[in-house]
């Protein structure tokens, strides 16, 4: 009788030459893969120290023009150049995280390159399918995070501005990537994301237009009362603790508008952005009791802010520029008429 030969497949042994090639290849892997994080950290310092050492010589600059120790005395002296100190920080720390996320993503990418470069294709898929989850998730952060960058950039704000943001109006305490903290006259503090943000307007820059609106009976003087009014506006310009905020001369725009009751006659000057509340209280004072000397009883003294096309076609110096008409083509070519000469239309040669 015969006996059926059992056949089982012969199992694969491992050899010492085979063991130790393969831990020579994993330490090599993780040699790799050691030297990769290392690398990744050494870059990561260098970048941080040049980005700090970048930031630090433009603050210090700053400060020594303006003969300053400190930012808090750089807020009170007249460069103003706080403003590149605030922006410049704040430019050094985006720098610095942008460039550690990206050190971080090489970084990885490397790693797992270096243990299976198999996988580095269904890893990258992975990566894309995760980026792009992350991205719808969370593009309003990224919308946030853009336009502040935008907007810390641009030099569109900075801290101590008073500001309209729309959302809220305020004096600005801080300015970040993702948030505007503004704080308002009732001393609330409103956090703006930079994303809500779709029109800035900055009454800290530049320079700011006092504008007062005063009211007179209808029997009066126009003549005299504007006289009064210049005059004591001048006076305003010329105190000499008042003159520095005042850039330019009082000018009186005239009639603003003719009531039964009262005539509107408007006066308006030029002053520094951050003295407009303060030379405006002081200008009404003053022509209330030139108006006053005159013995004119005033119905009411406005101080007003124009808006809307009032802002933009009415204020002087606010005008859209003139420009000269294009000109039209074959014009050459027609005849240019001249006046009626004897009754009859002759163009000219």
């Amino acid at each position: 009788m015969l006996h059926p030969i059992a056949t089982t497949a012969a199992k694969p042994t491992l050899t010492w030459d085979e063991v130790l090639n393969w831990l020579v290849n994993a330490g090599w892997k993780v040699l790799a893969i050691v030297g990769i994080v290392v690398g990744a950290l050494l870059l990561s310092w260098l970048l941080r120290i040049i980005i700090r050492r970048i930031v630090a010589q433009i603050v210090s600059g700053a400060k020594s023009k303006a003969n300053v120790e400190d930012t808090q005395a750089l807020e009170r002296s007249p460069l103003a150049a706080v403003r590149v100190v605030q922006r410049t920080r704040t430019l050094g720390s985006i720098l610095t995280n942008i460039a550690n996320v990206t050190i971080v993503i090489v970084a990885v990418i490397l790693v797992v390159n270096t243990i299976d470069s198999d996988i580095i294709g269904s890893f990258t898929l992975l990566t894309a399918a995760l980026g792009a989850g992350l991205g719808f998730g969370a593009q309003n952060i990224v919308k946030d995070v853009l336009n502040g960058i935008f907007i810390v950039a641009e030099d569109q704000i900075g801290i101590g501005d008073v500001v309209d943001l729309g959302l809220a109006t305020g004096i600005v305490e801080s300015v970040s990537v993702r948030i505007t903290q503004v704080r308002d006259v009732n001393g609330t503090l409103w956090y703006v994301r930079n994303g809500e943000v779709t029109r800035i307007g900055n009454m800290s820059l530049g320079w700011s237009r006092v504008i007062v609106d005063l009211a007179v009976p209808v029997d009066a003087n126009i003549d005299e009362v504007e006289a009064a009014m210049v005059d004591a506006a001048k006076g305003l310009a010329k105190d000499p603790k008042w003159r520095t905020r005042i850039i330019e001369q009082p000018e009186m725009w005239g009639l603003e508008s003719v009531s039964g009751d009262a005539l509107v006659i408007r006066l308006v000057m030029k002053t520094r952005a951050g003295a407009k509340d303060d030379v405006a209280r002081e200008l009404r004072m003053r022509l209330k009791h030139a108006i006053d000397e005159l013995g004119i009883r005033l119905p009411q003294l406005n101080s007003i802010t124009l808006a809307g096309f009032e802002a933009a076609q009415r204020v002087r110096g606010a005008n859209p520029p003139k420009t000269k008409p294009s000109p039209v083509a074959g014009a050459a070519e027609r005849p240019v008429w001249k006046a009626k000469k004897n009754g009859k239309d002759t163009p000219s040669s």
